[in-house]
C-alpha cells in the first residue's frame, strides 16, 4: 500500500489496474510541474530576449553570457544548485517549486532564442509604419510586433512544452513524487518493475500525443498574419 492505495498482485492485469490510480496521481504532479515550468520559461525567456536585443551592450552582452551559461550547463546541476546551495543562504523552497524553477530557468534559455527569431522575423517596415502612425515603442512592440511573432513561434514553443514534460522525471532526485518516481517506488516494494514502468511509458505517450495535437490545433487556429488586438 502507498498513499492509501492497495495493490492486487494476483495477476498482471489486476496489478496494473490497482497501481493505475497512484500512477495517475504522479501524472498530475508531472503535469503541474510541466505547466509551472513552461510558464516560467515563457515569461523569463521573453525577458531574456528583450534584454538581449537592447541597443546597449552593457545590457545585451551580460544577458547573452547568462543565456549561454544556462543553456550549456546540465539541468541536473542547476537543480542541485537550487535545492542544496540556496538553503545555505536562507532561501528554502519546497521540492516541487525548486524543480519547477529549475525547469523554467533551463528552458528559458531556449525560449529566449525562439522569441528572438520570431521577433526578428517581423520586417522593419512594420516598425516604420508604426512610427508613421505615431505609436510609442511600447505600443508598437505589444500591439504590432508581438501579435505577428506569436504564430511564428508556436510550433517551436510546443516542442519545448513536450520536452519539459519528458524532463520532469529528473525532479525525482529531489524527492518530487512525479510519475516515474512513483513507479520506481512501486517496483521497489513489489519487485515488479515491468508493469509500473510500462504504464508510465504508455501514460507519457498519451500525454505527449495529446500535447502535440493541442499545439498543432493552436498553430492551425492562429491567423498567420498576426493576432488582432484592440
Amino acid at each position: 500500500m502507498l498513499f492509501g492505495f492497495e495493490w492486487d498482485l494476483s495477476s498482471p492485469l489486476a496489478f496494473a489496474l490497482s497501481i493505475l490510480p497512484i500512477l495517475l496521481t504522479g501524472l498530475l504532479v508531472t503535469l503541474q510541474a510541466t505547466v509551472v515550468g513552461f510558464a516560467l520559461a515563457l515569461v523569463l525567456g521573453l525577458v531574456w530576449a528583450v534584454l538581449k536585443a537592447a541597443p546597449s551592450r552593457i545590457i545585451s552582452w551580460p544577458v547573452s553570457v547568462v543565456i549561454e551559461f544556462i543553456r550549456d550547463t546540465p539541468l541536473l546541476v542547476q537543480l542541485f544548485f537550487l535545492y542544496y546551495v540556496l538553503p545555505e543562504y536562507g532561501i528554502v523552497l519546497p521540492a516541487f517549486m525548486t524543480g519547477a524553477l529549475a525547469l523554467g530557468i533551463q528552458y528559458s534559455a531556449y525560449t529566449a532564442e525562439v522569441y528572438r527569431a520570431g521577433l526578428q522575423a517581423i520586417g522593419a517596415d512594420q516598425r516604420e509604419a508604426a512610427r508613421a502612425l505615431n505609436l510609442s515603442s511600447a505600443r508598437t512592440f505589444t500591439h504590432i510586433i508581438v501579435p505577428q511573432a506569436i504564430p511564428r513561434i508556436v510550433p517551436a514553443m510546443g516542442n519545448y512544452l513536450v520536452s519539459i514534460m519528458k524532463d520532469v522525471p529528473v525532479l525525482s532526485v529531489v524527492t518530487v513524487l512525479e510519475m516515474l518516481n512513483v513507479a520506481k517506488i512501486v517496483g521497489d516494494r513489489t519487485f515488479d518493475y515491468l508493469i509500473p514502468l510500462s504504464l508510465v511509458g504508455a501514460l507519457y505517450l498519451i500525454t505527449t500525443l495529446v500535447a502535440s495535437a493541442g499545439v498543432r490545433l493552436v498553430d492551425t487556429w492562429l491567423p498567420k498574419e498576426g493576432i488582432p488586438l484592440k
